[in-house]
Protein backbone atom coordinates (compact mmCIF):
# COMPACT_ATOMS: atom_id res chain seq x y z
CA UNK A 1 0.00 0.00 0.00
CA UNK A 2 2.88 2.36 0.58
CA UNK A 3 4.03 2.17 -3.04
CA UNK A 4 0.49 2.96 -4.26
CA UNK A 5 0.42 6.13 -2.20
CA UNK A 6 3.78 7.23 -3.59
CA UNK A 7 2.53 6.76 -7.15
CA UNK A 8 -0.62 8.77 -6.38
CA UNK A 9 1.49 11.53 -4.83
CA UNK A 10 3.68 11.72 -7.96
CA UNK A 11 0.65 12.07 -10.24
CA UNK A 12 -0.59 15.17 -8.45
CA UNK A 13 -0.40 17.24 -11.65
CA UNK A 14 -1.58 15.70 -14.89
CA UNK A 15 0.05 16.50 -18.21
CA UNK A 16 -2.91 18.71 -19.14
CA UNK A 17 -2.51 20.71 -15.94
CA UNK A 18 1.23 21.16 -16.49
CA UNK A 19 0.65 22.41 -20.04
CA UNK A 20 -2.02 24.84 -18.84
CA UNK A 21 0.23 26.10 -16.04
CA UNK A 22 3.09 26.59 -18.52
CA UNK A 23 0.79 28.45 -20.92
CA UNK A 24 -0.42 30.79 -18.17
CA UNK A 25 3.18 31.44 -17.06
CA UNK A 26 4.25 32.28 -20.63
CA UNK A 27 1.22 34.53 -21.09
CA UNK A 28 2.00 36.44 -17.90
CA UNK A 29 5.63 36.82 -18.98
CA UNK A 30 4.54 38.26 -22.35
CA UNK A 31 2.18 40.76 -20.72
CA UNK A 32 4.91 41.80 -18.26
CA UNK A 33 7.37 42.30 -21.14
CA UNK A 34 4.85 44.38 -23.12
CA UNK A 35 4.15 46.57 -20.09
CA UNK A 36 7.88 46.97 -19.39
CA UNK A 37 8.60 48.06 -22.98
CA UNK A 38 5.73 50.58 -23.00
CA UNK A 39 3.29 48.92 -25.40
CA UNK A 40 0.23 51.11 -25.92
CA UNK A 41 -2.12 48.13 -25.52
CA UNK A 42 -1.13 47.66 -21.89
CA UNK A 43 -1.20 51.35 -20.94
CA UNK A 44 -4.94 51.64 -20.41
CA UNK A 45 -5.89 53.26 -23.72
CA UNK A 46 -9.49 52.51 -24.76
CA UNK A 47 -9.89 50.65 -28.04
CA UNK A 48 -11.85 53.61 -29.49
CA UNK A 49 -8.61 55.66 -29.35
CA UNK A 50 -6.51 53.11 -31.28
CA UNK A 51 -7.10 54.73 -34.67
CA UNK A 52 -3.42 54.90 -35.66
CA UNK A 53 -3.96 55.83 -39.32
CA UNK A 54 -6.51 58.58 -38.56
CA UNK A 55 -9.25 57.33 -40.90
CA UNK A 56 -11.97 57.48 -38.22
CA UNK A 57 -12.45 53.73 -37.78
CA UNK A 58 -10.64 51.28 -35.53
CA UNK A 59 -9.89 47.92 -37.13
CA UNK A 60 -8.75 44.67 -35.53
CA UNK A 61 -5.33 45.23 -37.12
CA UNK A 62 -4.98 48.58 -35.34
CA UNK A 63 -5.95 47.01 -32.01
CA UNK A 64 -3.26 44.35 -32.50
CA UNK A 65 -0.74 47.05 -33.45
CA UNK A 66 -1.31 48.62 -30.03
CA UNK A 67 0.38 45.57 -28.51
CA UNK A 68 3.31 44.97 -30.84
CA UNK A 69 3.95 48.11 -32.93
CA UNK A 70 2.93 51.21 -30.93
CA UNK A 71 4.78 52.54 -27.87
CA UNK A 72 3.47 55.15 -25.44
CA UNK A 73 5.62 57.52 -23.41
CA UNK A 74 3.97 59.23 -20.45
CA UNK A 75 5.20 62.61 -19.24
CA UNK A 76 3.89 65.13 -16.73
CA UNK A 77 4.69 68.76 -15.99
CA UNK A 78 2.77 70.01 -13.01
CA UNK A 79 -0.94 69.40 -13.59
CA UNK A 80 -0.43 68.60 -17.31
CA UNK A 81 -0.09 64.91 -18.25
CA UNK A 82 0.79 63.87 -21.81
CA UNK A 83 0.98 60.56 -23.67
CA UNK A 84 3.07 60.45 -26.84
CA UNK A 85 2.29 57.53 -29.16
CA UNK A 86 5.07 56.47 -31.56
CA UNK A 87 5.84 53.54 -33.86
CA UNK A 88 8.16 51.04 -32.21
CA UNK A 89 10.14 50.34 -35.40
CA UNK A 90 11.29 53.85 -36.34
CA UNK A 91 10.08 56.19 -33.59
CA UNK A 92 7.82 58.26 -35.87
CA UNK A 93 5.19 60.14 -33.91
CA UNK A 94 1.53 59.13 -34.29
CA UNK A 95 -0.05 61.65 -31.93
CA UNK A 96 0.23 63.29 -28.52
CA UNK A 97 -2.71 63.38 -26.09
CA UNK A 98 -2.49 65.88 -23.21
CA UNK A 99 -4.86 66.64 -20.37
CA UNK A 100 -4.84 68.76 -17.23
CA UNK A 101 -5.38 66.89 -13.99
CA UNK A 102 -6.45 68.98 -11.01
CA UNK A 103 -5.08 67.84 -7.67
CA UNK A 104 -7.22 68.26 -4.55
CA UNK A 105 -6.17 71.01 -2.18
CA UNK A 106 -4.17 69.71 0.76
CA UNK A 107 -4.85 71.65 3.96
CA UNK A 108 -1.77 73.08 5.66
CA UNK A 109 -0.77 71.51 8.96
CA UNK A 110 -0.71 73.79 11.95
Amino acid sequence: MTSTRKVEARKKYSARRKVLLGFVAVLLAVVAYLHFTGAAGTSGIPSEDMDWDGDGTVTEQEILQAFYAVVVEKTSEGPRECRAYTWRADGRSIRVDCKTVLQPDIPAKE
